[in-house]
């Protein structure tokens, strides 16, 4: 890009900071209009809830902002482009999708969109799509090296499904072909893809891996999802409890994400989850346990009671087994008998365990719902821990910004 070309991306910036999501809502019905196909890719529930268009409008924005340097967006493009990987998104999806965010900017800025700047949008997307690309490449090639690695979707087939609280059933995924599995990073998910005859689309949803890694299997465990307005991420989540059994197949990708454990993690380690959010950090806990990690592990789980407090038994037999780890959990109904057990009542709140000490040296990983996730945080930042030691993952389109 030119200097001009940059200068006049920044000079775009207000424009979107005030009708970022406009555009992009006028852009995703553009495309949809043109390749229905394309429904099939998306995930049509964040689509109905605004979250993928204001996840965009926000990555849009960022990139305009740092257009002079856009390597800073790096750790973005990562995280984005796991997400991507994850559902087998290809180069040539980005030129579909290029042209018709370049005719929205002209049909929603009309003269305001002057060749200039429709010149100067062309050649940042491209830059763009470039970088996107690009290391997407990477990353596929690096799944493909990897041993009993794979691309794109491979059928499993459910060997069992286990209810491991009154919401939350967990799937054991083997590979129908009888090879093994690559093993999984503690903290990432894989994609599973269903037909939802409901919309008549194939949709497809990422699941946190909650089993400890190991080259045969994966676990996923799947909240079910209640009341009458359900999105498209909800009806894929109760179609698995109530249409996929023992022996049915599934089609899954290859795990991603980069919500992970260091390998050579050598510092104490707390766990904060909310509701299902406990998925990736119980993988985390195994895996921890597994290794013999030698500094002191801590979890905080919140949720709303004693049944559908999932994996309770096993934190607990760990804790009975493992001196170094220790745990507190909150209700937000708790029972007698649960106050009596120790439970906390309430939401989660690390202020209100006073035996808790947060070392500043540790690492902090988060998972749980968005307001959950800005509170820990907030709380953490609080009480002295370095924003650097906190790590956390949201589910669905990324529009937290609190790193």
């Amino acid at each position: 890009m030119t200097t001009e070309q940059k200068a006049l991306i920044t000079a775009t910036v207000p424009v979107l900071r005030e009708n970022g999501v406009l555009l992009t809502k006028y852009f995703y019905n553009r495309m949809f209009t043109h390749h229905p196909e394309l429904k099939n890719l998306f995930n049509m529930g964040n689509q109905k809830s605004g979250k993928q268009q204001t996840a965009l409008a926000l990555a849009v924005l960022a990139y305009a902002e740092n257009i002079a340097d856009p390597m800073v967006l790096l750790p973005v493009v990562d995280r984005i482009g796991h997400k991507h990987v994850s559902l087998d998104i290809r180069p040539e999806q980005y030129q579909i999708v290029g042209r018709h965010l370049i005719a929205s900017i002209q049909e929603v800025l009309g003269e305001a969109a002057t060749p200039a700047i429709v010149d100067a949008w062309s050649a940042a997307y491209q830059q763009l799509a470039s970088l996107m690309s690009g290391h997407e490449a990477t990353l596929y090639q690096h799944k493909a090296a990897t041993e009993s690695g794979w691309t794109g979707w491979r059928p499993f087939i459910v060997q069992r499904k286990v209810a491991e609280s009154n919401e939350i059933t967990s799937f054991y995924l083997y590979p129908a072909d009888g090879g093994n599995v690559t093993t999984h990073l503690p903290g990432q998910f894989i994609s599973l893809r269903t037909f939802l005859p409901e919309l008549k689309l194939n949709q497809s949803r990422q699941y946190s891996i909650s089993s400890e890694p190991n080259d045969e299997y994966y676990r996923i465990s799947v909240k079910r999802e209640l009341g009458h307005q359900l999105d498209t991420n909800g009806m894929i989540s109760n179609r698995l409890h109530d249409h996929v059994n023992v022996n049915d197949k599934v089609e899954i990708t290859s795990p991603s994400g980069n919500f992970t454990l260091a390998n050579d993690l050598d510092t104490p380690v707390t766990l904060i989850s909310g509701g299902v959010g406990l998925t990736p950090l119980l993988s985390m806990l195994q895996s921890l346990i597994k290794n013999d990690h030698q500094h002191p592990i801590t979890w905080l789980h919140g949720c709303r009671s004693e049944n559908v407090h999932a994996f309770k038994q096993h934190v607990e037999d760990i804790a009975a087994e493992y001196p170094n780890f220790s745990h507190y959990t909150f209700y937000n109904d708790p029972t007698d008998a649960n106050r009596a057990a120790g439970i906390f009542p309430g939401y989660l709140d690390i202020a209100a365990i006073p035996q808790l000490d947060l070392d500043l040296n540790g690492h902090y990983f988060v998972c749980g719902p968005a307001v959950f996730i800005t509170k820990q945080y907030e709380d953490l930042i609080a009480a002295g821990v370095n924003k650097d030691r906190i790590y956390f993952e949201e589910f669905g389109p990324q529009v937290l910004s609190l790193n």
